[in-house]
C-alpha cells in the first residue's frame, strides 16, 4: 500500500480540518466519512489507498476527528501528524467491525460520504449508521477548488518540472520511432525532472492527433507529422502538471496546418485573457469557443476548454458551457482548446492557470508555436 505522504504543514491541515467541519455543518450533515484517496490527503496529508478492508476518516461536526484504520496498514500512516492535528486513531484487526467505530465517532446519522468510497463500504455504513447519506465531493471541493499559497507553489513547480520535459523533446521525437517508444522516453523524463510518477503520456502523431485522448500506439512516427504531447504527473506533493505542445517533423504534410494552428493559438490566448477574478467559467470556454467557431472549426473543438487540477489532474472548477460559477483567487485549471480534423491531424494547446487577484498567471511558460523538429 502507498499512503502518498509528502510534504505535511500541520498548520494548514488543521486549518483544512477546520474548514471542513464548519462546510460540513452550513451543509446540515452531521460528519464527513471521507475514504482514500484525493480528499483525504488534502485533510491529512496522505491519500492511503482503499481495499476490502475499510480506512476512513470521520470528521464529525462539534467532534474529535478519529481515522478508523486496519492495525496491518496503520504503519502506513506514521507520517501523519494525527496528535498535533487532533485526530484520534482507531485500529482494528480481521474479526472485529470497523463500521462499529465509525459509528462510534459520530454524534448523528446523517452523513456525507466520499465520492470515490467503494459501494462495498458505502452500502455497509448505511447498514450501520443509517441510510442518510449524501455526497461529500460537493461540500470539499468548495475547499479544494480555491487553492491556498502552498498549493500554488507545489502547481509552479509542476508546472516548471513538465515544462522541463517539453523543451527536451527534439531528444525522442523523431521519423522511424513508434509513439510508443517516445512515450517511454518521455515518461522516464517526466520522473528524472521532478515528479513522483508519469501520470500520463500522450503521443498522437498524424492521423493520431485527432483522437484528443489517444494515448500511444505502435504506429511509425512520419516526416510531415504534426504531434500532440499531452503529459503530466505528480509532483512530491501530490499536485499535478498537465501541458500539452504540439510539434512537427519538417514542413506539415497538410497545407492547411500553419491558418488552423494560427486559429487554435489565438483562441487559447484569448481564453487565457479572459481569466480574472469575476469572470464566469462558461465566459473563459465562450473566449476559446467563439474564436474557434468563427473560423469555421466549431465543431472540430469536441471537449470542454479546461479542468480544475490539484491533487486530481480533473477537478473543479470545469471551464465549460453552462459552468456560471464565478471565478475566485486561488482557483487553478487548465485552458487547452483544440482543432480535431478526423483522419488528418489534429492540436491541442493546453497550460494550468491559477486566478490571481487582479487577473491570471501561467505556470507553463513553453512557447505556443508549432514547433518543427528534424525530419
Amino acid at each position: 500500500m502507498s499512503t502518498q505522504v509528502g510534504p505535511v504543514d500541520v498548520d494548514a491541515l488543521r486549518a483544512r480540518l477546520d474548514r471542513a467541519t464548519a462546510a460540513a455543518s452550513i451543509a446540515g450533515v452531521d460528519a464527513l466519512l471521507i475514504a482514500p484517496g484525493s480528499d483525504l490527503r488534502y485533510l491529512l496529508g496522505a491519500g492511503g489507498a482503499s481495499f476490502e478492508r475499510l480506512t476512513c476518516l470521520v470528521v464529525p461536526v462539534g467532534g474529535t476527528p478519529v481515522l478508523v484504520v486496519p492495525k496491518l496498514e496503520h504503519p502506513g500512516y506514521a507520517a501523519v501528524p494525527t496528535d498535533e492535528l487532533g485526530v484520534e486513531v482507531a485500529t482494528w484487526v480481521d474479526g472485529e467491525d470497523p463500521y462499529a467505530l465509525v459509528k462510534r465517532a459520530l454524534k448523528g446519522s446523517r452523513t456525507a460520504v466520499s465520492d470515490m468510497m467503494p459501494a462495498l463500504h458505502t452500502l455497509r455504513l448505511r447498514d450501520v449508521v443509517g441510510a442518510d447519506q449524501v455526497l461529500a465531493g460537493p461540500i470539499l471541493r468548495e475547499l479544494r477548488m480555491r487553492k491556498d499559497a502552498a498549493e500554488v507553489a507545489a502547481l509552479r513547480k509542476a508546472g516548471a518540472a513538465i515544462d522541463r520535459v517539453h523543451a527536451r523533446m527534439a531528444e525522442w521525437l523523431r521519423p522511424g520511432r513508434t509513439e510508443a517508444e517516445v512515450g517511454a522516453d518521455i515518461a522516464a523524463a517526466i520522473v528524472a525532472e521532478g515528479h513522483a510518477l508519469a501520470e500520463f503520456v500522450i503521443v498522437g502523431s498524424g492521423p493520431n492527433g485527432a483522437s484528443p485522448h489517444h494515448e500511444l500506439s505502435d504506429r511509425v512516427i512520419e516526416a510531415g507529422d504534426v504531434v500532440v504531447v499531452d503529459i503530466g504527473g505528480p509532483v512530491a506533493e501530490g499536485y499535478n502538471s498537465d501541458s500539452t505542445r504540439n510539434y512537427v517533423l519538417g514542413e506539415p504534410r497538410d497545407a492547411d496546418v500553419w491558418e488552423t494552428y494560427a486559429v487554435l493559438q489565438a483562441a487559447q490566448r484569448a481564453a487565457v485573457e479572459a481569466v480574472r477574478p469575476g469572470v464566469t467559467c462558461e465566459a473563459v470556454d465562450a473566449a476559446a469557443r467563439d474564436i474557434i467557431a468563427d473560423a469555421g472549426f466549431g465543431e472540430y473543438f469536441v471537449h470542454r476548454t479546461g479542468h480544475g487540477i490539484g491533487l486530481d489532474v480533473h477537478e473543479d472548477p470545469y471551464i465549460v458551457a453552462g459552468n456560471d460559477l464565478t471565478l475566485e483567487p486561488g482557483m487553478a485549471f487548465s485552458v487547452e482548446p483544440g482543432i480535431y480534423l478526423p483522419g488528418r491531424w489534429g492540436a491541442r494547446i493546453e497550460d494550468i492557470v491559477i486566478t490571481t487577484a487582479d487577473g491570471v498567471e501561467s505556470v507553463n511558460n513553453r512557447p505556443h508555436e508549432l514547433v518543427v523538429l528534424p525530419a
